[in-house]
């Protein structure tokens, strides 16, 4: 393990004593700066060293978080939902009078479910190409969160490897009972089936036509198809990403031409083996605009968002903590600007041991840690948007004591 991906007991404790953000961590989960029960009865669960698990632990203040968190030193720890009671008193209230009452509306999009489609990496790996798949999700969930379900504060947090988080935390999306949030995960869900299913896209009406929101969705991807899948990763150019993308077509007289036509010439790019595949299109007897619609068929089962369906459906899923440090990398799972996504790197972000080698070169001792570090970008990042929620609070409060 390099130095930078140190994260001993010894390290992970500076970090939490002199670097980690709880009280941004606590306003943003309690919306207001006094504590409310969305944070005094909120579920938070520790993994200590040895795959110790510990849940149903809750705190009334951001310093008891820290107090807590400070002594456990835990190799990371998670956030789950707001409990009808505090979920350390679990063991002596009623069962009945104990359940989840309040959470934001949360997804997690991993890089290995693109394994059957990047070419760069592979399993745990990722690079600042293959990111773009995660980039593409990004600007899709984003759209049809915000356009089509009215969502305003969202945040996306790099999960510390090969993914990223988005929690939700308007009144609606906190409101959300499990049955409204396997209906919304639904509707987003496009690509499904496992390894052995070629065609994962099965999203048309009757009529052949795709729903609207999906009809949005292809309009953002149709635009980073070619520079992501085809020029990038040229996920065609080797025998087996071809043949899949033949399995993809309709057409069988079609698909035979040109598996005997890309067999001959081995050197063809996916560029020019898509190319070939539209202009032969026009020229096919069978349904054209059935063979038009397996290409935009393909081009989302290649980039249209793969969520982990589970996260998102039941309240009492956690989450792991935005500023946690991922074990095995050392990187901290830092809050993202969805306007930058592209021009963000995994491979850059910092790392627990960097952090406190950036501290212990500074010579002031005022402000907060994270103050004096790369990790101040990020921890503003997060005050910003919360201050959006703050005042969003503040506002509905105005206007529910208004005459």
């Amino acid at each position: 393990m390099s130095d930078d991906a140190d994260t001993s007991p010894e390290v992970m404790l500076q970090f939490y004593k002199m670097l980690y953000p709880f009280q941004s961590i606590f306003t943003w989960l309690n919306h207001e700066h006094t504590p409310t029960k969305l944070f005094t009865h909120r579920e938070f669960a520790f993994t200590l060293q040895g795959d110790v698990y510990l849940r149903y632990h809750s705190f009334n203040t951001a310093e008891d978080l820290k107090k807590q968190v400070c002594a456990l030193n835990p190799t990371r720890f998670e956030i789950g939902p707001m409990y009808s009671a505090k979920p350390r008193d679990k063991k002596i209230v009623r069962p009945a009078a104990f359940s989840p009452q309040r959470r934001e509306l949360v997804f997690d999009i991993d890089m290995t479910d693109y394994d059957g489609v990047r070419t760069c990496c592979s399993a745990a790996d990722i690079c600042s190409r293959c990111w773009g798949f995660i980039a593409a999700a990004v600007k899709v969930l984003r759209s049809a969160l915000v356009e089509q379900f009215g969502f305003r504060h969202l945040l996306w947090v790099y999960s510390g490897r090969r993914g990223i988080h988005l929690w939700i935390s308007d009144p609606e999306a906190l409101d959300l009972t499990d049955d409204q949030r396997r209906a919304l995960v639904s509707a987003l869900t496009v690509v499904e089936g496992g390894k052995e299913m070629v065609k994962k896209v099965n999203v048309r009406t009757a009529k052949g036509t795709l729903p609207p929101s999906i009809k949005r969705a292809r309009d953002i991807l149709r635009s980073i198809f070619e520079p992501l899948v085809l020029d990038d990763q040229d996920c065609f150019a080797s025998q087996q990403g071809w043949e899949t993308l033949l399995q993809l077509m309709p057409d069988c007289s079609m698909v035979e031409k040109l598996r005997k036509e890309w067999s001959q010439d081995l050197d063809r790019s996916s560029v020019q083996k898509w190319d070939k595949l539209k202009d032969l299109i026009p020229k096919q007897k069978a349904d054209v605009p059935t063979l038009k619609e397996a290409l935009e068929d393909i081009v989302l089962q290649y980039t249209y968002p793969r969520i982990d369906a589970e996260v998102s459906k039941h309240r009492n899923h956690l989450l792991k903590a935005p500023f946690c440090v991922h074990p095995k990398t050392g990187r901290v799972c830092v809050p993202l600007d969805p306007e930058d996504i592209d021009r963000f790197d995994p491979r850059g972000v910092p790392t627990v041991a960097q952090l406190l080698r950036e501290l212990n070169s500074t010579s002031t001792s005022e402000g907060a840690g994270w103050e004096k570090t790369s990790l101040k970008p990020y921890v503003d990042l997060l005050n910003r948007h919360t201050m959006g929620i703050l005042e969003e609070v503040r506002m509905t409060k105005r206007n529910n004591t208004s005459w």
